[in-house]
């Protein structure tokens, strides 16, 4: 067997190989999955992650509740005519 062409089937080889962990990696992450020229030149900036003030959740919470507390209210309402 030739050096060269040994050479090729391993580069061959070594790119399904790094095409398959990139996929995976993508399938981990929550990404698409892009090919080995797309990601090799450009870093992939990741955006910093959102976060609410406590003053928001307590509100948010507040709604949940009073929304469940009428739900729960309109229930027992129709329990009590029936």
């Amino acid at each position: 067997m030739d050096i060269v062409q040994a050479l090729k089937q391993e580069e061959a080889k070594l790119h399904r190989q790094l095409t398959s962990i990139q996929g995976a990696l993508a399938v981990l992450n929550g990404g698409s999955t892009r090919g080995v020229s797309s990601s090799a030149g450009s870093p992939k900036t990741i955006a910093p992650k959102r976060t609410m003030s406590a003053a928001v959740r307590a509100r948010i919470s507040q709604k949940a509740k009073a929304r469940w507390a009428k739900i729960r209210a309109e229930q027992s309402k129709g329990k009590k005519a029936k």
